[in-house]
């Protein structure tokens, strides 16, 4: 628990005025900054709580040895001058996460997931099924629900299950799970990172204070994670798409611990990685005691997570996917392996100069790309480069206007950004939620 304290807030998002308000309520003394202006009934929401609002472009010069602790967002760099400031004064630098756990009873289950692909499905598919067995089940974290939020509402031995990003993994010391989840690795983020290396060991830190009777789950068909976890003292359950496992698929069923769990033909998802997805879920029932039937049930009705190859509508015969949370090049190889149709792929975002060679191997079913955002005309040259129509636009409403002009009865129209939306979204939601509020005016 932190109390009266001395606290910085860097950031004003979504998880740094969580942090604010809860902190507020046990005698801390709070400043919390941004650099962008702020709307003025959250601004006077924090005023009235007795919180010193500032926004500033220069926010190292509010950093000075009186503040007992640093509170940053996930999203701000670890090399932000005013966080090496706060730690050449010796100032503890944590995130929000890491203060809603400081609150949470000692007795709580947590089940963390973490993996640089499929953590929303596998989150929300895990939260769901134990909430249908269980009444007393949390979810928060990255998946878009601060945890400072639901702290208050937390109860001896209820369940928490957070997702949890790299950039969040980087800022906490003491958080530990109960279960942690490495769905799986590739190279994305090395932009904020540095390196793959220094991606990897990031997300290592899912299972920092693991014990003997902490639980791993690992993705055996993926080499970094098998080798990133050899050290790790857990112990380790695996599942596998390819292989025998301790969950696995043979014969069109998932196998766990020699069980048959549900045929592939009664899950409504498709898709090897979204098998895999559902292999995690099923371990973490199962080690909950979950029911079989409850498990099928869900499997049977499940349709996905909003703005994961969302299905959106059908339009004179155009069909319309919002994949808005594809922000790396593996997420849209992911959407692009889906589809055997031709596709208007529509992409663009913040750019974080890392080049989209990586998918031209997967480009077989697209006719066309349209691009918009910071990366357009990087993404025009790729297009190019593989003799692919492309138009370039301004913002995500023109590029969606011009996919549908441009398509033909039959045609997948699959937004798949293979960026993060920075550039002119705050998040990757609300590019989704635009995508399809302008594919509704088609109409």
């Amino acid at each position: 628990m932190i109390q009266e304290k001395k606290i910085l807030i860097l950031g004003m998002a979504r998880s740094g005025v969580s942090a604010a308000k809860l902190l507020s309520k046990y005698n801390n003394n709070i400043t919390i900054t941004d650099m962008k202006e702020q709307d003025d009934k959250i601004v006077k929401e924090l005023e009235d709580l007795g919180i010193k609002v500032v926004i500033s472009t220069n926010q190292e010069e509010l950093v000075d040895s009186s503040y007992d602790l640093m509170v940053k967002n996930p999203a701000i760099p670890k090399d932000n001058k005013a966080v090496l400031k706060a730690k050449d004064l010796n100032i503890s630098v944590i995130n929000e996460v890491e203060v809603g756990y400081s609150f949470l009873p000692k007795d709580v289950k947590i089940v963390a997931i973490t993996g640089s692909n499929g953590k929303t499905t596998t989150t929300t598919m895990v939260y769901d099924i134990l909430k249908k067995a269980y009444g007393n089940v949390h979810l928060g974290g990255n998946i878009g629900i601060p945890l400072c939020n639901l702290v208050e509402n937390v109860k001896e031995k209820d369940i928490l299950v957070l997702e949890i990003s790299d950039h969040q993994l980087l800022d906490m010391d003491n958080f530990t799970a109960n279960i942690s989840i490495l769905t799986n690795l590739s190279q994305v983020h090395l932009d904020f990172h540095g390196n793959y290396e220094n991606y990897k060991l990031t997300k290592k830190r899912i299972f920092n204070n693991h014990t003997e009777n902490s639980i791993a789950i690992l993705n055996q068909e993926n080499e970094d994670v098998m080798n990133l976890t050899k050290d790790i003292v857990s112990k380790k359950i695996y599942f596998s798409s390819k292989n025998p496992s301790d969950a696995y698929i043979n014969n069109n069923t998932i196998i766990y611990n020699g069980e048959e769990i549900i045929n592939l033909s009664d899950i409504r998802l498709k898709g090897i990685h979204n098998y895999e997805n559902i292999m995690v879920a099923i371990i973490v029932s199962k080690i909950f005691n979950v029911n079989n039937k409850i498990i099928k049930n869900f499997l049977k009705e499940f349709k996905g997570v909003e703005h994961r190859l969302e299905f959106v509508g059908e339009i004179k015969g155009r069909k319309f996917y919002n994949d808005s949370k594809s922000t790396n090049n593996v997420s849209t190889i992911t959407a692009l392996k889906s589809f055997t149709e031709p596709i208007i792929l529509i992409m663009g975002g913040l750019d974080r100069n890392i080049p989209f060679d990586e998918l031209s191997p997967y480009l077989d079913h697209v006719k066309h790309i349209i691009c918009y955002g910071e990366t357009k005309d990087k993404i025009e040259d790729f297009a190019k480069k593989n003799n692919i129509f492309v138009n370039k636009m301004t913002n995500l409403i023109e590029a969606s206007k011009k996919a549908y002009e441009v398509s033909r009865e039959g045609d997948i129209i699959l937004l798949s950004p293979a960026c993060a939306s920075w550039d002119q979204y705050p998040n990757f939601e609300t590019r989704g939620e635009e995508f399809k509020s302008t594919v509704n005016t088609l109409v």
